[in-house]
């Protein structure tokens, strides 16, 4: 079963890339199908950045949040740590809003 799967996986991805240039021969200056996937690329790009990191942000506050109930006398350590990941993660999810912002601009 896991064989077959494999085989179709790399059957399809032969057909992508054999397909590709025939895509790119468009040439003209025209948007058309392009422009729409571009636009369906930022707007996937950024909820998928949002909601990877929401998940990380939820988890890592309640892994301090369990550590601190466990003894509370390490608040003081656990805190700064979690406030500079929290602050990577949020990053991240800017940097997919940045970005989307340039592909929109390309529309």
């Amino acid at each position: 079963m896991t064989r077959r799967i494999e085989m179709v996986v790399f059957a399809l991805l032969g057909a992508i890339l054999i397909a590709n240039p025939a895509w790119a021969a468009e040439g003209g200056g025209g948007g058309g199908w392009q422009s729409g996937l571009i636009a369906l690329a930022a707007g996937l790009g950024l909820g998928l950045a949002a909601f990877g990191a929401a998940l990380g942000q939820g988890r890592a506050t309640a892994a301090a949040m369990e550590s601190i109930g466990r003894n509370p006398n390490s608040a003081d350590r656990i805190f700064t740590p979690l406030i500079v990941g929290l602050a990577l993660m949020e990053a991240l999810a800017l940097y997919a809003l940045v970005i989307a912002f340039f592909l929109q601009g390309k529309v």
